[in-house]
């Protein structure tokens, strides 16, 4: 691939935007490239997903030479491209695995859609974020939906709607963030760690249940938490946690 980079640690699949150059920004080589290596981490079933970046940034959104090409697109094209970019957020957000979002410098636009779609991200300090369509005469449209999911209405309206930049400190604060860290990576190993002790089938039950409870109506969310719970608690993986547990030992997943 050219335009990132990934490879399998210890049960980790760990994904690196890989254009430094023009901080890697994307364009649809790197969408097409991005959602190959998941398609890849899927068959692989790695314990937690990474994604970070190479050099200076974590991205800087879309690449001008590619905003330039779709400028003259026509609607249609427009929607085709659009819609490959929605498909890899999507797949990161659903992707089983926990996901994480090592943060190694600013993000913008589409980086911070990214982000957005993860579930944990881990920044260092200095980084400064920003959703700047609006000075383009754009929207964040197709990142929307997973913005709105970590940051809630009112923090996503004010920064949408101004287009102004804010830093780590501000990120964490909106929600955007969960941690702001010295070491990123080495932090990034601990929470790798204290993810490996949880059951991989519960797990990815877990952000299933988050999903699909986020707008479900109390008395459907009645029946189907109800499922969810019976369903796991006779699952081989519910079985051997709870054994464990009384056993006084630890379960077979941990290593």
């Amino acid at each position: 691939m050219e335009t990132i980079k990934y490879e399998v640690r210890n049960g980790v699949f760990w994904v690196t935007l890989n254009r430094p150059e023009i901080h890697n920004a994307f364009n649809d080589q790197m969408i097409g490239e991005l959602r190959q290596a998941l398609k890849i981490a899927r068959e692989q079933s790695p314990r937690v997903l990474v994604l970070t970046g190479e050099g200076k940034s974590f991205s800087a959104g879309a690449d001008l030479n590619w905003m330039k090409r779709m400028k003259d697109f026509s609607y249609e094209e427009n929607y085709r491209d659009s819609l490959e970019l929605g498909h890899l957020l999507y797949e990161i957000y659903t992707f089983p695995a926990p996901t994480i979002a090592l943060v190694n410098g600013h993000a913008f636009g589409g980086g911070v859609g990214l982000i957005a779609a993860t579930d944990f991200a881990i920044s260092v300090k200095n980084a400064k974020f920003g959703l700047t369509e609006v000075t383009l005469g754009l929207v964040p449209a197709v990142i929307s939906p997973y913005l709105l999911k970590r940051m809630g209405e009112r923090n996503l309206k004010e920064l949408c709607l101004t287009g102004r930049r804010i830093t780590a400190e501000e990120a964490l604060k909106y929600g955007l963030l969960n941690e702001i860290s010295d070491d990123i990576y080495r932090r990034g190993e601990e929470l790798i760690r204290e993810l490996k002790k949880a059951s991989p089938n519960a797990q990815k039950v877990c952000k299933e249940l988050v999903r699909n409870i986020y707008e479900m109506p109390l008395d459907g969310a009645l029946r189907y938490t109800s499922e969810v719970i019976a369903k796991i608690r006779v699952s081989e993986e519910g079985q051997e946690g709870m054994n464990a547990f009384f056993e006084k030992r630890r379960p077979g997943w941990q290593e």
